[in-house]
């Protein structure tokens, strides 16, 4: 199962092509499940441009399955501890949304398809598998 985020929904959606949009479409032809999480609901909704995309937008989202966090208030402090043991690493994570992204897909034990290093330097400090082919 694979939590795609924001930076590979929004190039989709958008028609542009490059590596990890062959992945989402390897991982749609050959029926992976998939799927987002309300973070990146939101934040592909926040940049349509039109109101007729905004429609658009949200009617396919609102196909997809979603994968939530598990624990309310716990799951929000594990995510933060993802940007705190990130820092005393010395590593910058530019997103908060990013952490709670990463923690909804190690709780839902999800592989994530990205195009964002934030992810890829959250990846050297906890446990969160990025899918590839």
């Amino acid at each position: 199962m694979v939590l795609v985020d924001t930076s590979v929904m929004i190039n989709y959606l958008r028609g542009n092509e490059d590596d990890t949009i062959l992945a989402l479409q390897h991982i749609i032809d050959n029926n992976i499940p998939f799927g987002i999480n309300s973070f990146i609901y939101q934040e592909v909704l926040q940049g349509v441009a039109t109101e007729k995309d905004f429609i658009k937008v949200k009617k396919y989202l609102d196909t997809q399955r979603f994968y939530e966090l598990k624990e309310e208030r716990e799951s929000y402090a594990s995510a933060a501890k993802i940007y705190f043991k990130c820092r005393k690493k010395g590593i910058t994570i530019n997103s908060t949304i990013g952490c709670l992204i990463a923690q909804t897909a190690i709780e839902n034990n999800l592989y994530l398809l990205h195009n964002d290093s934030d992810f890829d330097n959250i990846a050297k400090v906890v446990d969160l598998k990025m899918f590839s082919l």
